[in-house]
């Protein structure tokens, strides 16, 4: 298993009980063969440059060990996700 860490990028205006589902598929996708080692909600920030008319956007820092497959689908989960303005999963050295 590999170290990864992934930030998510939420539309400003998505309803707390949506990002959370959509936030549960992901811990539910990493928790089946990994683990998370940290969960960070960094709210509402200012995006550098401007993503599809948004200024702003809801930022979230996960955390975790998994497979490479895992990661695979994590990434194809997020570029469906009309919801996601951007994601990146990047993997951490050891």
């Amino acid at each position: 298993m590999n170290k990864y860490e992934a930030i998510i990028i939420f539309t400003p205006e998505l309803e707390e009980e949506k990002r959370n589902s959509l936030l549960d598929r992901f811990k539910g996708i990493i928790e089946a063969d990994g683990t998370i080692s940290n969960f960070d909600d960094w709210g509402s920030r200012k995006l550098a440059y401007e993503i599809n008319d948004y200024t702003d956007g809801y930022y979230v820092v996960i955390n975790f060990e998994a497979m490479p497959e895992t990661v695979k689908e994590m990434d194809r989960i997020a570029k469906i996700s009309d919801e996601i303005l951007r994601h990146m999963i990047i993997r951490e050295d050891e």
